[in-house]
């Protein structure tokens, strides 16, 4: 009998257990947010493959990092993977701090997100904020940036607003990832001075020859930083074992490096250099899927693996 009630509670806290992770079909699509970053798009890549294998169905729409902000306090977005910091400070404040939106998991260490400049214009003695409008002719007195409406491009404009470093009559340019690496790409070829938003990981820091992050602007975008994983209010405890999976899912310098660079250089999707950066390193499925089941309760590694 004493056997009997043992093994009975067991199986209690067992099937407790399962059922504190099970998710609903109100929980088969995640809606992820990706503002047009190649970093984001490789992780959300990674996570869309690992939700396909489970069952899941991810939708990724392309919103402005401010929309995504909007999207999880309405509850119309569940995961945005770019909560970059300190550079998103102010969006922290406004949605995170308020309770609003939910910085779930931190997924990447030792980020920069600042201006940077290619070699030649550190070698010509631009190595910090203070040293852009020594320059100022040479530079046109423009700064290249991403998206309207990115947290860093408004750092920017705080700068010229407040004549910080005496740059005051300098110019931002708007555009996206790709238009501005284009434009500096160009600018490199012909040795013109440029200074633009640089950040790693991203290929741009082996694409850029002798690429280099300037100093001073501290104030505004901090030293090295983190990646958090953000949720929609209330998400990971209406969908725990999607909560499971985004509390395992870290990322490393090398990793979301190699999956872009993948990308670039070789023309591929990311979808497809995510699958090609899996098999290569297949024991980090264990670590991602960890106590993670599919969407209809089985152990979600045999199904992932068998995606590949």
């Amino acid at each position: 009998m004493k056997k009997l009630s043992t093994a009975l509670a067991a199986s209690v806290i067992a099937l407790t257990s399962f059922a504190a992770q099970a998710d609903g079909e109100s929980c088969s699509t995640v809606k992820m947010a990706d503002p047009g970053w190649s970093d984001i798009a490789a992780t959300n890549a990674i996570t869309s493959f690992l939700l396909d294998g489970m069952g899941y169905k991810a939708k990724v729409d392309t919103l402005a990092v401010p929309i995504a902000y909007g999207g999880l306090k309405d509850g119309q977005m569940d995961v945005f993977l770019g909560n970059w910091m300190p550079a998103q400070q102010g969006f922290y404040d406004k949605f995170i701090a308020t309770g609003d939106v939910t910085q779930y998991a931190k997924n990447l260490d030792g980020t920069e997100f600042t201006l940077a400049v290619p070699d030649y214009v550190w070698d010509a003695g631009v190595h910090d904020f203070a040293d852009l409008n020594k320059f100022a002719d040479k530079f046109d007195s423009k700064v290249f940036g991403i998206g309207a409406g990115a947290p860093a491009n408004q750092h920017i404009a705080d700068i010229i607003k407040k004549n910080e470093f005496d740059m005051g009559k300098w110019k931002l340019i708007e555009s996206s990832e790709q238009a501005m690496l284009a434009e500096v790409g160009r600018a490199v070829k012909k040795q013109k001075f440029v200074v633009f938003l640089g950040w790693t990981p991203h290929p741009m820091n082996v694409q850029i020859k002798g690429m280099h992050y300037l100093k001073g602007g501290e104030k505004y975008f901090g030293d090295t930083g983190t990646v958090s994983t953000l949720t929609r209010k209330g998400y990971a405890a209406a969908c725990p074992n999607v909560g499971k999976l985004l509390t395992n899912l870290t990322f490393t310098q090398d990793m979301e490096n190699s999956i872009m660079a993948d990308v670039s250089n070789n023309k591929v999707s990311n979808a497809d250099a995510v699958k090609t950066w899996i098999k290569a390193n297949p024991a980090q499925l264990d670590k991602w899927l960890d106590g993670v089941k599919t969407l209809d309760g089985k152990d979600a590694l045999p199904a992932v693996k068998a995606k590949l």
